[in-house]
């Protein structure tokens, strides 16, 4: 590369840079404003913390940018920006349901009035830390490449972790408990199996897509091939049975089609992922009690108010759910001035949308789920622009890992499929599900570094790329 096209390049990389730091400033200003407002809403003044909270968050997010500044010159501006607006506007939202919970359930005494941000605050800390470490460890994400096999049994065995532990919560066994501390694990798992699936697509992708025979006008993948697509729908059901977790099996499963799709562009794949899904949820939904009380509350939410009613219903939060949806129409009552509290400790969980929706309103929630859309975007558009097929797929992955499980969480708040209870991501409660998001966004933020630097190489010349028409296919 010659001087010019160098500097060039560092131009480019200064310009995306300091467009970055104006996008996490005005990020940084819209959650310290949602702050002031549900402030004044709920206590009649400024937050007391108000002003540590913005050094912290500011000096969090310089921490961030200085990193990446260093580490990964070349990345997207907008995937720092929009983690950062996502994780500090749920930070405003655990306070808000803090204030409100405290409130509320004073007089019962129970556990549910304890404060979630402060512990979300640390989580945060750490996550961050998380993230900045591995921006300065991983050189370039072809480095996981060489662990994949690594990396999937790592997961495996978290993956399983949960059934050996005693004790669930709401039916669901999730989490790994030691002592007063507790480990989501699935939530790392879809890291995981994102850079196992790309680097064994990447492996096998020609065998998979070249061979086969047409059904129907359909490519079908040959039988053989077939083994690790059974493989990973028994391993989901098997979630589904033994941990009876609807959302990370409809997410691990879902990712490998996706990406099997997109390695191979066989139309067959798709049909089989889908028929494969759909049976095994319908068999598991109709044997596994936990989950058929989950698919019966989704189809029947308001019987919980009947005198008689399906005794698999045995939540109203459905229903609730829906209450405050609407209740917030079009522009919302606004932050601090609605009841989303009223549908208990789910506020800080799957539910926190509600809280979103009443507050907020329409527009509020279309907002949020346009900047999830964008995230997602952003990870596509790295995709594309990456050059090798693992980081193709990778970023692929990633985005197809948060894309579903902001539809799971979304899509069974709102109705539109029965819960999963997973954590909707940066902005709901939880340390496991803050850490993992952060490390996928730090690997997301790798990926596009490597990209932008691509889009600064010259061309080869015509017919000295020194690819063949399989490699082609992937430039």
């Amino acid at each position: 590369m010659t001087f010019a096209a160098r500097s060039a390049g560092r131009r480019h990389a200064a310009h995306r840079r300091n467009v970055e730091l104006g996008l996490l400033a005005l990020a940084v200003t819209v959650c310290l404003a949602g702050w002031g407002s549900a402030g004044l809403a709920l206590r009649g003044s400024l937050p007391p913390g108000l002003l540590p909270y913005g050094a912290g968050l500011t000096a969090l997010t310089l921490v961030l940018h200085l990193a990446v500044r260093r580490f990964a010159p070349y990345a997207d501006p907008l995937i720092l920006a929009l983690a950062v607006l996502f994780t500090g506007f749920g930070l405003v939202l655990l306070d808000r349901l803090d204030h409100s919970y405290a409130i509320w359930h004073a007089a019962k005494g129970d556990w549910q009035k304890i404060p979630a941000a402060p512990s979300q605050v640390q989580w945060t800390v750490i996550a961050t830390a998380v993230a900045v470490v591995l921006l300065v460890v991983v050189k370039h994400h072809r480095l996981l490449q060489k662990y994949v096999y690594l990396t999937m049994t790592g997961a495996m065995i978290l993956l399983a972790a949960p059934a050996f532990f005693p004790g669930d919560v709401l039916g669901a066994k999730r989490w790994i408990r030691i002592g007063g501390l507790s480990f989501e694990p699935d939530e790392f798992v879809k890291v995981a199996i994102a850079v196992f699936f790309a680097g064994y697509l990447t492996a096998n992708r020609d065998a998979l897509a070249l061979t086969g025979r047409k059904v129907w006008g359909l490519q079908l993948p040959r039988g053989r091939n077939l083994g690790p697509v059974l493989a990973i729908w028994v391993v989901s059901l098997l979630v589904l049975v033994f941990e009876r977790d609807l959302g990370t099996s409809l997410i691990f499963f879902g990712v490998f089609v996706v990406m099997l799709y997109t390695a191979t562009e066989r139309t067959g794949w798709v049909l089989i992922g889908l028929l494969m899904a759909v049976v095994g949820a319908a068999v598991v939904g109709d044997l596994e009690p936990h989950v058929h009380g989950r698919v019966a509350a989704w189809l029947h939410p308001l019987d919980y108010y009947e005198p008689v009613h399906d005794p698999a219903i045995v939540s109203e939060q459905p229903a609730q759910a829906l209450f405050s949806l609407g209740s917030g129409h079009l522009l919302g009552s606004g932050l601090g001035q609605g009841r989303p509290f009223l549908i208990g400790f789910a506020g800080r969980s799957d539910f926190i949308f509600t809280t979103i929706g009443e507050e907020l309103g329409l527009a509020g929630g279309m907002a949020v789920l346009l900047l999830y859309g964008l995230f997602v975007q952003r990870a596509l558009r790295t995709a594309v622009a990456v050059t090798d097929p693992f980081g193709k797929l990778l970023a692929t992955g990633l985005a197809s890992a948060v894309a579903l499980q902001v539809f799971v969480v979304v899509g069974g708040v709102s109705g539109l499929i029965p819960l999963t209870g997973k954590a909707l991501p940066f902005l709901a409660a939880g340390g496991s599900s803050l850490t993992a998001n952060w490390l996928l966004t730090a690997v997301l933020i790798k990926l596009s570094d490597a990209a932008g630097r691509a889009e600064l190489e010259p061309a080869p010349p015509p017919g000295r790329s020194g690819r063949g028409p399989a490699q082609a296919r992937w430039a």
